[in-house]
């Protein structure tokens, strides 16, 4: 007989694996997906503040679980870079200014 279920949960198999109840597995999965997204978001906050783009994007795609982003924040962007160093800025948008001149009527 084929399994017509192919969807494993991951919770489910991390209880199995570490022989912990479910519920356990549950609370430890939310405990790291908040570790890891407050990190994340203050390694972000802190990367577009500096306008760093690639590690904004690099931040963004790979997922560490927080390591990344805490190893960013306390010594990544926190090193100096040289003047002469160019650096990737966000492209800026020009706009046309608006003419305050009011029309005047020619008699």
């Amino acid at each position: 007989m084929v399994d017509t279920n192919l969807y494993i949960n991951p919770t489910q198999l991390l209880s199995e694996y570490l022989g912990i109840s479910l519920e356990l597995a549950v609370f430890i999965m939310t405990v790291i997906t908040i570790w890891s997204l407050t990190w994340k978001g203050l390694a972000l906050w802190k990367a577009a503040g500096k306008k760093q783009v690639i590690w904004f994007i690099a931040l963004l795609v790979i997922n560490t679980i927080g390591i990344l982003e805490i190893l960013y924040i306390y010594i990544f962007s926190e090193i100096k870079l040289p003047k002469n160093t160019k650096t990737l800025k966000a492209p800026e948008i020009k706009r046309k200014k608006k003419s305050s001149k009011k029309k005047t009527k020619k008699k």
